[in-house]
């Protein structure tokens, strides 16, 4: 019988936050801490440390997302043990999970097994408030907007162009689509809203972009809200809301220290959407542990051709970073199920619906290889259930791309489990890599989506529907073209419809609508149907959490 997450969590007895802030060489002076177990650190830290030699960047990306469940977190928490183990001074840099996730069906974002951060209950909950600060600095400005055209509206903004929603942290469908300034003149002006899931905003996508408050501040003020009745574009900065905005969030820009089961340091901080936005942690942590530790553990969103894709093409490009080394994260479970393989019969052996479903693994591999031109090794989350002629074909299979994968039992074992892995990105690490992005941000809008599409997600080319072809336009005009862009596209395929698994074939992706997060720095291109407020499934997991009478909460994982 199998500890659930939580359980092995609660097991383990952490180390004081001040003891883990001296393991990763944080002075007192720099850390603000919230209880025992968890701090965060001032980002005057980057700024002291400016001309402090910089760490190796590990990425940790996967397949695409599978029922089956690959284990991307886990193996970013258990390769950074794994890498302390072997000697190496190794920082990790995590996402926030989301509330809503936490309660629906994803569950939370902390690793799992015996490769997890703690205090995980925590940091699946409020943690120290960051979402609590990203959702009143969106709605304060959606607050200033619809108050700006209740006195007057001297700004001229057309209420049937407003952009800008309000969000909360939480899978709730209802508020999709509403109606409010209801109940007559003083209680506003009547019109149509909707809610966005707080991860969603492009708050939170500025907060993990900016590289200080002056920054954050600036990047605030060029959020656009919406439209003027002669289509002139209104921006936070025209409602004078930015000042305030980063005042509700300068606390939240610091990076939040916790440490994982091992006492490996850990930073998690933000949690972008990674359909919508970017899916990355914030640059404040990744420079951070990068400063702190000889090597820095991070992830990306879903698959490599969403989270990798916009690690690399975004958040690299806008904060001059360079990888030393990707981790391509598989399963033979998720893989059999990319091959047609239903869930409830992934535990069989089954040669032919793996050899099927490698092409999803083998092409991720090439996009970093050929593409980004960065070293690679495949990380096999091991499940008893693997059998060792699937684990042969596997390595067989990746050998041919002359890529080496490691078997990896973090989520049994901990750090012991992924020491072969931490011993092959050590060696890849050394390795001369000729990183460079998949598009040129000088090129057309449209040549760039056509760039991802072919390069990254292997389509015949992209088809722009009329509209999105004039929203280009449009963008192009208001000097907003050479931006780099973010495809919110379904993360369970290489395409835009998630029912093609595998190495999909003979399609095109379809752009409808594409939008600037002028903010953030990027364009948003709108492929099939996205949604930025996810609603909760049938038997939801806030049903089986439960707290007692000591206040051990149960039922997370």
């Amino acid at each position: 019988m199998y500890k659930s997450d939580i359980e092995i969590a609660q097991e383990c007895k952490p180390r004081h936050i001040r003891e883990i802030a001296q393991t990763a060489g944080v002075p007192e002076e720099y850390l603000e801490q919230y209880g025992n177990y968890k701090a965060k650190v001032d980002y005057k830290l980057l700024k002291d440390r400016a001309a402090d030699p910089d760490g190796k960047l590990i990425l940790v990306t996967a397949i695409n997302p599978t029922p089956a469940g690959e284990g991307k977190t886990t193996t970013t928490v258990g390769l950074a043990d794994a890498l302390r183990r072997i000697g190496k001074k190794t920082v990790v840099a995590l996402r926030e999970p989301s509330l809503g996730p936490v309660f629906g069906v994803k569950g939370g974002a902390a690793g799992g097994g015996y490769a997890q951060v703690i205090p995980m209950e925590d940091i699946n909950l409020h943690f120290t408030g960051d979402f609590h600060a990203i959702g009143a600095a969106n709605n304060l400005l959606a607050a200033m907007l619809d108050n700006h055209i209740q006195q007057g509206n001297a700004l001229g903004i057309d209420v049937k162009k407003i952009t800008w929603k309000r969000c909360v942290d939480m899978n709730d469908r209802q508020l999709r689509n509403i109606v409010d300034g209801l109940g007559g003149r003083m209680q506003g002006v009547p019109r149509e809203d909707g809610f966005d899931i707080t991860v969603a905003s492009e708050v939170m996508a500025i907060l993990c972009l900016s590289s200080s408050i002056t920054d954050m501040k600036e990047r605030l003020g060029c959020i656009i809200v919406g439209y003027t009745y002669d289509d002139k574009p209104v921006t936070a900065h025209d409602l004078k809301a930015e000042g305030a905005m980063a005042a509700l969030l300068k606390d939240a820009l610091k990076p939040n220290l916790v440490q994982t089961l091992e006492g490996t340091p850990s930073f998690v901080h933000g949690g972008p959407f990674a359909n919508i936005a970017h899916g990355c942690n914030s640059i404040i942590a990744t420079r951070m542990a990068m400063k702190l530790g000889d090597y820095a553990v991070t992830e990306a969103g879903f698959g490599a051709d969403l989270g990798a894709e916009k690690f690399l093409d975004i958040k690299c490009r806008l904060a001059g970073l360079k990888p030393s080394a990707v981790v391509i994260v598989a399963t033979v479970r998720a893989l059999k199920n990319h091959g047609g393989v239903p869930k409830a019969e992934l535990n069989n052996e089954n040669l032919e619906a793996l050899e099927k479903g490698l092409p999803n693994l083998l092409q991720h591999v090439s996009n970093i290889k050929d593409v980004y031109k960065l070293p690679c090794v495949v990380a096999i989350n091991a499940f008893p259930t693997d059998t060792e002629a699937e684990l042969k074909l596997v390595e067989a299979k990746c050998r041919e791309l002359g890529v080496n994968v490691a078997l990896s039992e973090v989520w049994a074992k901990g750090g012991e489990g992924g020491i072969a892995l931490a011993n092959e990105v050590v060696r890849l690490c050394e390795e001369p890599n000729d990183f460079s992005f998949s598009y040129d941000t000088d090129d057309t809008i449209e040549n760039k989506l056509n760039a991802i599409s072919t390069r990254i997600y292997h389509a015949d080319g992209v088809t722009i529907e009329p509209a999105a072809r004039k929203q280009i336009q449009t963008l192009e005009a208001l000097g907003f073209g050479k931006l780099p862009i973010c495809c919110a596209k379904t993360q369970y395929s290489f395409s835009d419809d998630q029912t093609k698994l595998g190495a999909p074939k003979g399609f095109r992706i379809t752009v409808r609508n594409i939008k600037v997060s002028a903010g953030a720095g990027f364009l948003v291109a709108l492929t099939g149907d996205i949604m930025t407020m996810p609603g909760l499934p049938k038997v939801p997991a806030a049903e089986k959490i439960d707290v007692d009478e000591n206040g051990v909460i149960s039922g997370l994982f």
